[in-house]
């Protein structure tokens, strides 16, 4: 009989021998761009089907950020092309040379547990620092923010394929941020796809204008997460809340601004 506190780390075997059996499909050069494309749009159509169905059910409005606010067809189309047209300029030669540059290693074990979940936390919280500072830096830098990162504020009301609607420098600076963190920490394979998965999901959160009772800031306590609300406000007022995930860092510099209300929208 296997005993139960084995299952978690079973439960991970599973998972990574399901991937090993896929190893004919990791290991192409075209992998990396596919996994980014389609785990990105996953995560973002349920919000597009929330921004239409607002329309019809306004129930589902006090739950936006910004109830007087919706993305358009046409901005949600632009945001796609750009998204597709990211992917196929910058994301893929780049998978291409990583391909060539980094072979994959695969190891036969996956990992244990208590690493798996410590090096996500680690991965999350050096990112959480890169980000912190590179945002910071072209916010108060005006020819950065000009040349690179002005882009990404071409919308005030966030929406979900907002998200990686930025300059081609900011894509690839802040991709360059969330992939070396697990290099530098020596995350297995497994761990580097896990984290991968929740910067996506995490970024696509902040940005889709809606604030749930399990967005990920009301499941953390203390404060300690940021959410849409935190992001929102920062495309609103530009000023505040640089930081992607945690709030530490804006407390620490007291770049910390919170939405409390929403009587100004409505």
């Amino acid at each position: 009989m296997v005993n139960n506190a084995s299952q978690p780390g079973l439960f991970l075997q599973s998972i990574w021998n399901y991937v090993l059996s896929k190893e004919h499909i990791i290991r192409s050069p075209l992998y990396p761009v596919l996994f980014s494309f389609i785990v990105y749009m996953a995560f973002c159509l349920p919000y597009l089907a929330l921004d239409f169905l607002c329309f019809r059910i306004p129930a589902l409005k006090k739950y936006q950020v910004q109830p007087k606010s919706r993305p358009t067809l046409a901005m949600v189309l632009h945001c796609l092309a750009h998204t597709i047209y990211s992917h196929v300029v910058f994301i893929f030669p780049l998978s291409i040379a990583s391909w060539y540059w980094r072979p994959l290693h695969l190891p036969s074990l996956a990992p244990e547990l208590h690493r798996f979940v410590l090096d996500i936390i680690a991965c999350l919280l050096l990112f959480d620092f890169q980000y912190f500072v590179w945002h910071l830096l072209h916010h108060k830098v005006p020819w950065l923010y000009k040349n690179f990162h002005k882009m990404h504020h071409k919308y005030t009301a966030t929406f979900a394929l907002a998200t990686q609607y930025s300059s081609a420098w900011e894509m690839l600076s802040l991709g360059f941020f969330a992939n070396v963190s697990p290099v530098m920490l020596g995350c297995h394979p497994l761990t580097e796809m896990a984290v991968f998965i929740i910067h996506i999901y995490l970024s696509v959160e902040d940005h889709c204008g809606y604030d749930f009772a399990w967005s990920t800031h009301k499941l953390v306590p203390f404060g300690l997460c940021g959410g849409p609300n935190h992001h929102d406000l920062h495309h609103q007022k530009f000023l505040w809340n640089y930081a992607p995930y945690f709030t530490h860092w804006d407390k620490l510099f007291n770049t910390l601004a919170r939405q409390t209300s929403k009587k100004h929208q409505d």
